[in-house]
């Protein structure tokens, strides 16, 4: 019995100049070539994301980095199919902040719900900028344990970059938390960065940028995990072919 390879959406703007993006092909060679784990990867801009089934036939997708998007609507479409459709599902620093936005508008009735980097002078900036800036940053998170973070990452501590200026409003995190959503990942003040959906086969974000992980050369834990969380959704669809 054959399968199709995973589809994995790479949902974002691609461009040379966004560093995590230029590491994404060599990631996906890793994976194949390390893991044994083979994708079929299609980039998506965020205007194309906004169209109705546009991730129809995908076993994962991964919103990536590189805020603010061409099109805010497409990307928080991608974040809400995915969760509803039961799609493996990683966004990355700006796939972070969207998927709090996401779930701030249509889980958590704040239909006001806005992210500061496109409207800085609205009220309720769920995503805010941040006390100091992360871009070139790198910094300890502590994991929860228990949580899919943990079981990803193989530990409660971990060292990760970043290259952000926005994150959550601690505000609102209380009430993210009791909807459903569950931040099991934070820095040395207690600030959110990493976040997971239980009762999901796979969300996971974060608000670091596991594509910077090494030399490039290995996959991060997170994109192994949704590699093969697309395996397990793919073997779980219709058989390519039989024999």
């Amino acid at each position: 019995m054959t399968y199709l390879t995973p589809r994995i959406a790479l949902v974002g703007d691609r461009s040379p100049a966004v560093r995590s993006h230029a590491r994404i092909p060599g990631l996906l060679d890793a994976l194949a070539e390390h893991d044994h784990l083979v994708l079929d990867a299609y980039w998506i801009p965020t205007g194309d994301a906004a169209a109705p089934d546009a991730l129809a036939g995908f076993d994962a997708v991964w919103l990536l980095p590189g805020s603010p998007y061409r099109s805010e609507a497409g990307a928080l479409a991608a974040v809400r199919a995915a969760r509803e459709r039961g799609i493996p599902f990683l966004g990355t620093c700006a796939g972070f902040q969207h998927a709090v936005l996401e779930y701030a508008r249509n889980v958590c009735g704040l239909t006001d719900a806005v992210h500061g980097e496109a409207h800085p002078d609205a009220e309720q900036q769920v995503i805010a900028p941040l006390a100091c800036s992360l871009v070139g940053h790198e910094g300890p998170v502590t994991v929860t344990p228990g949580s899919l973070a943990e079981r990803v990452l193989g530990a409660t501590r971990t060292l990760e970059r970043y290259h952000c200026a926005y994150g959550l409003d601690g505000a609102y995190l209380d009430r993210l938390s009791a909807h459903g959503l569950r931040f099991s990942g934070a820095d040395g003040s207690g600030e959110a960065r990493i976040l997971e959906l239980p009762g999901h086969p796979f969300f996971l974000a974060s608000l670091f940028q596991p594509e910077l992980s090494g030399d490039g050369t290995r996959a991060h834990p997170m994109i192994r995990a949704l590699a093969g969380a697309a395996v397990a959704h793919a073997d779980a669809g219709t058989p390519a072919t039989t024999a």
